[in-house]
C-alpha cells in the first residue's frame, strides 16, 4: 500500500535502536511548515539474533576481540540499518527520491559521559546506510554534545519540547525504553531532561532468563509476584540515583549482574524479583519527577513501557493526582516517537540548526549535531 504524503513537505526517515536492542524502529515522517510532525509510516525491523546478542554483550561492558571485529560489527550494523530503511520504503510504497534524508541513531555500545575524557560510542556505519539506500544520511548525533562538555544524552528533550511543549501546565514526557528518561517542561522556566535509571532492559533480561520470552507482556509476570521492599531499598541505594542532573546511563551501569548482587541470601521467587524490578522503574521515575518538577500535572509516556499496563499502574500509584497517558493522546505514536525524533534531528542538522538543549545535557552551548553522509 502506498502511503499518502503531503507533496509540499519533504519526507524524512528516522532509525532508532535503543538500549533494549529489541529491533530497529524505522519511521517515515514529514514536518509541515506550520509545525508538528506528521507520521506517515513505521515498522520495526528485527535484528539478526547473533548480532543482537553481540551488541547486548558489548553494551553491558563486554570487550571487543580486535579492531577487525569492531570494524566488522560496525559495518554489519550499518547494513542492518540500511535494510530497515529500505524495508520501510517498500512497505510504504514511497519512492526513495522523495526522502530528503535519513537520521540514524546507531546502536549504543558504550556510554561514558563521566570518564576522562568522556566519550560515547554508537555503531552503525552511516556510509553503509547512505550507500545502501541512496539517501543522504545524518548520524553520530551524540558525540558533538559530549565534545562540548555534555552527556550526549538524552537527546529527545529538544524534540519533545518542540512537539509537546505547552504554556498551559507543567508536564513531563517519559520514555520507557531499556533505560527510562524524563523530559521536564515547566510552564515557566528552562526545560530539563535526564535518565532516571533502568526500565525495560532489566525487566526484559530477567523475564528472558526465567520465562524464556524476550519481555513481560503487559507486566503479567510481575503481576504474579509481589515486590520486596528490602530488595528495592538495596537497589535504590546505588549512588547513581542520588546524582544530580545532567545524568545519563546505559547497560554498562544497569545489567543483570548489578541486579543480582543485591539479591542477598534469602530466596525470592523469580516473579517477586520481576515485580521489584518493575517497582524500581516506577519508584525512580516518580522520585525524579517529584524532586525536579513537583507541580507536574501530566506525564506523557512513550517507548515500549507504554504497553505495560502494570508498570503504568505502579507509576500512577506513586504519582497521585498526576495524569499518566500515552503520547498518542497528543498525536505522536509512542512506539516510534524516538525514531521520529532522529528524523527531526536530521532535518535540524541539514538546516544548520542546533539539536541539543544545554539545560538537559550540560553542554557548553547549543550545537549542530551529527555528520552528514551525502547520497
Amino acid at each position: 500500500m502506498t502511503a499518502v504524503v503531503d507533496p509540499h513537505s519533504p519526507l524524512f526517515i528516522g532509525l532508532m535502536s535503543g538500549t533494549s536492542a529489541d529491533g530497529i524502529d524505522a519511521a517515515l515522517v514529514q514536518f509541515p511548515a506550520e509545525g508538528g510532525c506528521r507520521f506517515v509510516h513505521g515498522q520495526t525491523h528485527a535484528w539478526d539474533p547473533g548480532l543482537r546478542a553481540a551488541l547486548i554483550a558489548l553494551g553491558e561492558g563486554g570487550d571487543i576481540a580486535s579492531l577487525d571485529a569492531l570494524g566488522r560489527i560496525d559495518a554489519e550494523v550499518g547494513l542492518c540499518f540500511a535494510e530497515a530503511a529500505n524495508a520501510l520504503l517498500r512497505l510504504s510504497g514511497v519512492d526513495r527520491a522523495q526522502v530528503r534524508a535519513i537520521g540514524s541513531h546507531g546502536q549504543t555500545v558504550r556510554h561514558r559521559p563521566l570518564a576522562d575524557p568522556a566519550f560515547t560510542m554508537q555503531l552503525g556505519d552511516a556510509n553503509r546506510i547512505a550507500e545502501g539506500t541512496g539517501i543522504t544520511t545524518v548520524a553520530d548525533f551524540r558525540r558533538r554534545d559530549v565534545a562540548a562538555g555534555g552527556h550526549g544524552a538524552p537527546l529527545m528533550p529538544a524534540f519533545h519540547l518542540a512537539m509537546l511543549g505547552t504554556t498551559d501546565e507543567d508536564r513531563a514526557v517519559l520514555n520507557l525504553g531499556g533505560i527510562g528518561n524524563l523530559t521536564l517542561i515547566p510552564r515557566n522556566g528552562v526545560p530539563r531532561g535526564f535518565d532516571t535509571g533502568p526500565a525495560n532492559a532489566l525487566m526484559d533480561a530477567w523475564c528472558q532468563r526465567h520465562r524464556g520470552v524476550p519481555f513481560d507482556a503487559d507486566g503479567a509476570f510481575a503481576a504474579s509476584g509481589a515486590f520486596d521492599e528490602a530488595l528495592l531499598a538495596r537497589w535504590l541505594a546505588d549512588p547513581w540515583f542520588a546524582l544530580p542532573p545532567p545524568k545519563s546511563t546505559g547497560r554498562e551501569q544497569f545489567h543483570l549482574d548489578w541486579a543480582e548482587q543485591a539479591l542477598g541470601e534469602g530466596e525470592l521467587a523469580a516473579a517477586d524479583v520481576q515485580a521489584t524490578l518493575m517497582e524500581l522503574t516506577a519508584a525512580t521515575v516518580a522520585n525524579a519527577l517529584l524532586a525536579h518538577l513537583p507541580e507536574a500535572k501530566r506525564v506523557l509516556v512513550c517507548g515500549g513501557g507504554v504497553r505495560n499496563s502494570q508498570l503504568l499502574r505502579r507509576l500512577a500509584a506513586r504519582l497521585p493526582g498526576v495524569v499518566i497517558e500515552s503520547s498518542a493522546v497528543h498525536g505522536l505514536d509512542p512506539d516510534y516517537l524516538e525514531a521520529m525524533g532522529f528524523a527531526w534531528l536530521a532535518q535540524r542538522t541539514l538546516d544548520g540548526l542546533p539539536g541539543n538543549l544545554p539545560s538537559v545535557s550540560g553542554a557548553r552551548g547549543p550545537r549542530i549535531l551529527g555528520a552528514i553522509h551525502p547520497a
